[in-house]
């Protein structure tokens, strides 16, 4: 059973983890616009109306098939300011194996937890050169909600809570998010004045009030005073950068999406090229067959991940190595199919599983899957005085021992889990999907992509089915997993534990082979399709009163 229905239409779709953010997709697409168009109109809203999730403080991956086939994959993820280095935070003695935490919490919370933001310029750069509508159109319904207001969901009310304790420390984001020291109730109505001018001057001025302009400036001069190590030689040399997808197969479909420093998909597609070699149809849906094998193949690609995967501008990564099908033949040869085993995985650097993704599709042919952050629950917890602006707290994904793939360096990007993979067949597009969930994130993209190929179930149902995880201790599982499997799991080994949720809520859209999308949001979050199901006039048909006979 499904908790939310999937959408259908032939001439565009918008999905993202919220209602308004895909109505204002839509709005694009209704109006004209492409996918692009719509997924960048989608992401200026999401800031508003999803504001502990993104923003434009923030760094993210976003892949862009155009409708000649071509795939693009812009990397607008933060990198370490120039002052930062392997020795800018002290590790926490006292933390827990694999976390990034520090004492005083320096890279968690506060101006010193933010890395130079990528988010605005991939945004811009992505609609200047492939979408067709204005930067100030695209921005209109974001600047709609922050002036006019929205209503608070349960969703936000909870996260508020969640994230009260940092939020309180300070005075901007507490009058906003904490009015009377409470979060704000669900249904009640959020204006965001300060961030509504920010964005009309955005619309007016373009990314470069933010990275060569005033707003950098200011944005410069807080960090200065604040203790921050932003500077704005940060901002005025960030660049994004178009790097060229990883591409795998797994039963006959061809499965894409953004290189390292996404670890994502190339670990995707490493666990599909080990499961190819078992009938998972035939072991059948969360059997304890069937969830024994994704927990060791999930144990396999941890493994690797936390040896080998980082900014290849800093590190190696062996790319083909783990692409490659005979790597996998000689990892799936080694697996017990009835015992639990080790496999020399070190802990890999836990990520935040706040997170937002888009994806979006239009009648043309253009498909965008694209995840963005600000990493944690509102990010480093505090708003740039009199901006609206909440900055990322990035710093926390770097390792901060030196000497580690990912210990921070200046200029380092961050490595993340992100995945919006496109999956096609026979060079059509078959698949979009994504979702926020750190760590957990390209291990759900891998379960939904064998629950639809292997198992054959509906977009809807692939989103929504129970989902399994583990890097190598704890195997969690969802309460939608039966009693009986966890039990048999227990017994071949594994130290199972049952979970609310295992990352957040995901985006799919099935294309269909007569044109028509089928678009799914799921349960874990407030995700919702939005489909173009009509269209203009048959050609030819005007309304012609003087036909008209009166009786």
């Amino acid at each position: 059973m499904t908790e939310k229905y999937p959408a259908t239409g032939k001439n565009g779709m918008a999905i993202s983890n919220h209602p308004l953010a895909s109505a204002a997709g839509a709005e694009m697409l209704a109006a004209g616009g492409n996918a692009i168009d719509a997924a960048i109109a989608t992401f200026f809203t999401l800031t508003v109306v999803e504001p502990m999730m993104v923003g434009i403080l923030g760094g993210g991956m976003a892949h862009i098939r155009l409708a000649d086939g071509t795939h693009t994959i812009i990397d607008n993820q933060s990198t370490a300011p120039a002052k930062t280095g392997p020795v800018t935070y002290t590790p926490d003695p006292e933390a827990a194996p694999g976390t990034m935490d520090t004492i005083g919490r320096k890279n968690a919370v506060g101006p010193t937890a933010v890395a130079v933001p990528g988010n605005l310029k991939g945004w811009c750069q992505a609609l200047e050169r492939f979408g067709t509508v204005s930067l100030a159109d695209a921005m209109e319904p974001a600047i709609r909600h922050a002036s006019r207001g929205f209503r608070v969901t349960p969703y936000l009310h909870d996260c508020i809570g969640d994230a009260a304790a940092d939020m309180r420390l300070d005075p901007e984001i507490a009058r906003l998010y904490l009015p009377n020291d409470e979060p704000l109730l669900a249904g009640s109505r959020l204006i965001t004045r300060d961030y509504a001018e920010t964005l009309r001057d955005i619309a007016r001025l373009g990314p470069d009030y933010l990275y060569t302009g005033a707003l950098g400036v200011h944005y410069a001069a807080h960090m200065d005073h604040a203790g921050g190590y932003i500077t704005r030689d940060d901002l005025t040399g960030y660049e994004t950068i178009m790097r060229e997808p990883v591409r795998g197969t797994y039963r006959g479909y061809e499965i894409i999406g953004p290189p390292p420093p996404s670890s994502g998909p190339l670990h995707i597609v490493q666990m599909l090229n080990i499961l190819e070699g078992f009938d998972i149809r035939a072991l059948g849906f969360g059997t304890a067959d069937t969830v024994h094998l994704l927990a060791e193949v999930l144990k396999i690609a941890f493994a690797d991940r936390a040896a080998a995967t980082a900014d290849p501008a800093f590190v190696r990564v062996p790319v083909g190595k783990i692409l490659s099908k005979s790597y996998a033949a000689d990892r799936r040869a080694r697996i017990d199919r009835g015992r639990a085993q080790r496999w020399s995985a070190e802990v890999a650097a836990e990520t935040s599983a706040y997170t937002t993704h888009v994806t979006v599709a239009d009648a043309a042919g253009n498909v965008v899957a694209s995840t963005q952050t600000i990493n944690s629950l509102f990010g480093a917890r505090y708003i740039v005085p009199g901006t609206g602006m909440i900055p990322n707290n990035y710093m926390h994904v770097f390792d901060p021992h030196p000497g580690r793939a990912s210990s921070v360096q200046p200029g380092k990007r961050v490595t993340s889990s992100m995945s919006p993979v496109i999956v096609t067949k026979d060079g059509k597009p078959v698949y979009a999907l994504g979702l926020p969930g750190g760590l957990r994130i390209f291990p759900s993209v891998m379960q939904a992509l064998s629950n639809l190929i292997d198992h054959g179930m509906t977009v809807q149902e692939a989103v929504e089915a129970p989902r399994v995880w583990t890097q190598g201790h704890a195997l969690e599982l969802e309460g939608g997993i039966a009693q009986s499997v966890f039990d048999a799991l227990h017994a071949k080994g594994h130290d199972t534990v049952r979970v609310g949720t295992v990352a957040g809520g995901m985006s799919a859209i099935h294309f269909h082979g007569d044109g028509t999308m089928e678009g799914a949001a799921c349960w874990r979050a407030d995700g919702t399709p939005v489909a173009l199901g009509g269209g203009l006039a048959r050609p030819g048909v005007r309304f012609r009163p003087e036909a008209i006979r009166h009786t």
